[in-house]
Order: C-alpha cells, then sequence, then structure tokens
C-alpha cells in the first residue's frame, strides 16, 4: 500500500522538523516547506493527500495559501488541516470559510495531530453516504463521480462540503441535528464543534447560490432541505 503524502507548511524550523520525523515514523511521506509561496509551489506541483498548513507565514499568509488551493482545480479538493497559534475564533472561522477541513490550536501534542490527520485522511477515503444521483430542485449531486452542480453549472465543493450536501439531500426533509451531521457528513471520530458544522454550512451555502436558501437552519437543533418555495424567498 502506497504511503500517503502530505506537505507541511511551517515556518518554525524546529517544530516543522519535530512533526515531520514523527509523521514519517507513522509511514507518511512529508515534504516540508518554511514560507507560503514555497509552500503552495509543492501543493501544486504534486497535489498531496493532505496538507498541514501554518496560519502565521512569513510573506504569503496561510490563509492566502488556503485560498489558493481551494481555488486551483488540481488542488481543490486537497483536505487541509490549520495550524494555528491564536486562539481567537475569528482565525479558525476564516480558515473554515475557506474550506479548511480541520484546525488544530498550538500548542499540540503529536497524538492529537495524528488523531486529527487519521481522521480527516479516513472521512476522505471512506465511502460516500450512498450511490447514485441526488436531486434537489436545481441542485444534483452525483456521488460516484463526486460531483455538485448547481443548474448545470459545476461547483467546487470540498470533501466536507460535499459529504454535508449529501447528508441533507439523502435526509429528504428530516431535520439533521448537529450532532448526526458529524456522525454522517464527518465521521463519528472526527473532532469537531457546532460551531464548525455552522461555518462549513455557511460556505456551502455561499457556493450554492441562489439555490442556497434549499438548506433551511433548524433554530436550536440543526439543519434540513427546504423546499422550491424557499429556494425562491
Amino acid at each position: 500500500m502506497a504511503r500517503k503524502k502530505i506537505v507541511l507548511v511551517e515556518d518554525e524550523r524546529d517544530m516543522a522538523e519535530l512533526v515531520a520525523l514523527r509523521l514519517q515514523r507513522e509511514h507518511f511521506d512529508v515534504e516540508v516547506a518554511y514560507d507560503g509561496a514555497h509552500g503552495l509551489d509543492r501543493i501544486r506541483c504534486r497535489p498531496p493527500d493532505l496538507v498541514l498548513l501554518d496560519i502565521m507565514l512569513p510573506g504569503m499568509s496561510g490563509t492566502d495559501v488556503l485560498r489558493e488551493i481551494r481555488s486551483d482545480p488540481r488542488t481543490s479538493t486537497v483536505p487541509v488541516i490549520m495550524l494555528t497559534a491564536r486562539s481567537e475564533d475569528v482565525d479558525v472561522v476564516v480558515g473554515l470559510q475557506l474550506g479548511a477541513d480541520d484546525y488544530v490550536t498550538k500548542p499540540f501534542s503529536m497524538s492529537v495531530l495524528l488523531a486529527r490527520v487519521t481522521a480527516v485522511l479516513r472521512r476522505v477515503e471512506g465511502p460516500p453516504a450512498g450511490t447514485g444521483v441526488l436531486k434537489a430542485g436545481p441542485i444534483l449531486v452525483d456521488q460516484d463521480r463526486h460531483r455538485a452542480s448547481v443548474d448545470g453549472r459545476a461547483i467546487a465543493l470540498t470533501p466536507t462540503e460535499f459529504r454535508l450536501l449529501v447528508a441533507i439531500l439523502a435526509a429528504k426533509g428530516r431535520v439533521l441535528a448537529r450532532d448526526q451531521l458529524i456522525d454522517q457528513a464527518l465521521g463519528m471520530d472526527a473532532v469537531v464543534t457546532d460551531r464548525t458544522i455552522d461555518v462549513h454550512m455557511a460556505a456551502l451555502r455561499k457556493k450554492l447560490g441562489e439555490a442556497k436558501n434549499r438548506i433551511r437552519t433548524v433554530r436550536g437543533v440543526g439543519y434540513q432541505l427546504g423546499s422550491e418555495d424557499d429556494e425562491e424567498s
């Protein structure tokens, strides 16, 4: 079985070497970049299975790198875990809005980081909630081809956003609580919060454009697929 490739973008060299060494011991192939521009070049040159991306980087920030990753068709679906020394909500929210799959706040233990890496890779590799095509008004999801479109226009979704959309459409109007979405879309071993789900949902709705109102918020509970009347409101 081929080793999974991880690109680590971290400007603190001691930390980068420590993280890379531990990941290599766990049988990952690791490439390290110490600034955003070089990290982005390595990611684009040979898209990895996962990116560990620090937010605070010299020159090109981690959020700018993430924005470029998500806007490039070659790398748009590569899972990204953000590494941040900041604890403020705004940094986490910005990263999730841009399409990060998870985040780890420094200082962190290597066991925690490895658990997050394993969970995200398992989430991406795991089978979708079902097979075939799901449709709701202008929204169409082809689970077998891992494609989503609105009115025939393809939309680029992160793995997390795709799974959330599949879960909502497959529920056919049933309300899904946030913990149900975490289990169904992210996996029972995912380490995320209700706030994380809300930010991912906001990003998904934005990509759905005029069809965004088909995903309804049920205050205090979770989300559900709305009717065509919701789409027009």
